[in-house]
């Protein structure tokens, strides 16, 4: 009787150990779904991103195009009542997709906003691969780097990352009788688009 008994807790033991190792294959397999499922996850944010970011990026020329400002508010996109009927140049104020939240980091022309940005400094998955409109994003290091704007005729003489930097101020002199259009950062406003 007495080698009976030590079969058994031997072949109890195996069945132990083999459950355990198991139980830890399952567990490196989940720990590794998880992986893949939160980089998904976070792509699809940086998705949503780039589509709530031209949302906004095209209500701000919509509503710039149909009365030649920029808003002062997200509260003029939602609701532009410059006009008899008013226009509703976006449909909500979308929230930040990386954040989740309503904190969007207003890119400003004096008083009026012309761009949004992420207040995320994460860094993103995505580096390469942008349409052409978002082809700066590229060198891009976090996501408070992807900014989504439109800059009005008036101020698109100089570079992108100029207005990135600081927004340009307009010069106060027009003579519209010799052509002088205003200035920005001492470069002449001509040949606007």
């Amino acid at each position: 009787m007495h080698g009976v008994s030590g079969v058994t807790a031997r072949e109890d033991g195996l069945v132990l150990l083999t459950l355990l190792i198991a139980l830890m294959l399952i567990s490196i397999a989940l720990a590794g779904a998880l992986d893949v499922w939160s980089l998904e996850r976070q792509r699809e944010r940086e998705r949503q991103l780039l589509f709530v970011g031209d949302q906004y990026r095209l209500a701000i020329l919509r509503y710039y195009r149909a009365g030649r400002v920029l808003p002062a508010s997200i509260d003029d996109l939602l609701e532009d009542t410059r006009v008899p009927v008013p226009l509703h140049h976006l449909r909500q104020a979308y929230p930040d997709p990386i954040t989740g939240k309503n904190d969007w980091v207003f890119m400003r022309q004096g008083d009026r906003i012309y761009g949004v940005h992420s207040s995320s400094t994460d860094v993103p998955i995505k580096h390469a691969g942008f349409p052409l409109r978002h082809e700066d994003f590229e060198d891009q290091k976090t996501y408070d780097g992807w900014k989504f704007f439109y800059l009005p005729p008036v101020m698109r003489n100089y570079s992108n990352t100029d207005a990135l930097k600081a927004p340009p101020k307009p010069a106060t002199t027009f003579d519209p009788m010799n052509g002088n259009l205003p200035s920005f950062n001492g470069r002449s406003a001509g040949g606007l688009r």
